[in-house]
């Protein structure tokens, strides 16, 4: 299954929930959004039938996403059966929120690894900028997912400039712990959130902070077609990952395609092209014109992101994009 650039898919990122119980400055509007209704979204059978059908045509990663995907009330079922699928990886991402509870029964049912959003250390930084967060509660969630054997662990942070003398901290907890803290770039996406672009750090401006505070990284191997350049720092347990999706872009690379939580087969988070699956799905078509209509809609896959030109960017919030 390829593009007309010879990219290759292999990962999907499966939102299960367009709803989330955080309204992160970067991700959602103050106000909120309004939550899709339940016919709206795709049933268990139709997730799992569009991914067996994704699977048969070359994927083989998958990260299980939101909103918050951890609010989807079936989300053990359908982990036990993506677990039964021939996948190399099975991972999740989440704010954290209520991760202390169900990182040992997402681990029975069969899930790999999580990513965990952590944007600060401070408990007060971190309220701001999630809009009423727990700081604990998302710490607590991390260490439960430690214990239960959800590694390796990923944690992301997006870089504002609210949030930038968190860096060195979270960079700091490489040194103790086999994780990878990843720091991302405020990417543009929607218009709805309202935040500028100016509030974004680049990468490299991290990275250099990051090493006058704690010495000299060296790079590491990581994934070919992962977002993240990694680093390790001196004698560190894990690694430091970079996602540069503004300043220096990761399309040439890319192996994604994003499956929304109402069937929306998503070929470019900043692109609206793709492909409706829910109608199809529901309206009995066989397995082979399945498949033939999903190949030619990645065929067209665009060969990038535009969040460096003018044009305004979508209007949907990133929760309903799905990360």
């Amino acid at each position: 299954m390829k593009d007309k650039f010879g990219r290759e898919m292999k990962t999907l990122r499966l939102s299960v929930t367009d709803r989330c119980d955080l309204k992160c400055r970067y991700c959602m509007p103050e106000e909120g959004v309004a939550w899709l209704d339940k016919p709206q979204l795709l049933t268990l059978e139709e997730k799992i039938r569009a991914v067996e059908t994704l699977v048969e045509l070359g994927i083989d990663r998958i990260k299980i996403t939101g909103g918050e995907p951890l609010l989807y009330p079936r989300l053990n079922d359908l982990v036990e059966r993506l677990a039964r699928l021939p996948l190399r990886d099975l991972s999740l991402t989440t704010n954290g929120t209520r991760l202390e509870t169900l990182a040992e029964p997402l681990k029975k049912a069969g899930l790999k690894r999580v990513t965990v959003s952590l944007d600060s250390l401070d408990d007060e930084r971190f309220k701001a900028i999630t809009r009423g967060g727990s700081l604990k509660k998302v710490w607590d969630g991390l260490m439960a997912a430690e214990k239960a054997g959800l590694t390796p662990l990923k944690v992301n942070c997006v870089v504002l400039k609210e949030n930038l003398e968190d860096v060195v901290d979270l960079a700091r907890l490489t040194m103790d712990h086999p994780w990878e803290i990843r720091f991302i770039e405020y990417m543009p996406v929607t218009a709805s959130v309202r935040l500028e672009r100016s509030q974004g750090v680049p990468p490299k401006e991290v990275k250099a902070m990051i090493e006058a505070a704690l010495g000299a990284m060296e790079s590491v191997d990581g994934y070919a077609h992962a977002p993240s350049t990694d680093w390790r720092l001196p004698k560190a347990m894990g690694k430091i990952g970079f996602i540069s999706s503004v300043s220096d872009s990761f399309c040439s690379r890319c192996d994604r395609l994003r499956l929304s939580a109402d069937g929306f087969l998503k070929l470019c988070m900043a692109h609206a092209d793709g492909l409706a699956l829910k109608p199809l799905l529901q309206g009995g078509i066989p397995d082979a014109a399945l498949k033939e209509r999903i190949r030619g809609a990645v065929h067209h896959k665009p060969e990038g992101h535009s969040f460096w030109f003018t044009t305004p960017a979508p209007g949907e919030a990133m929760s309903r994009i799905g990360g």
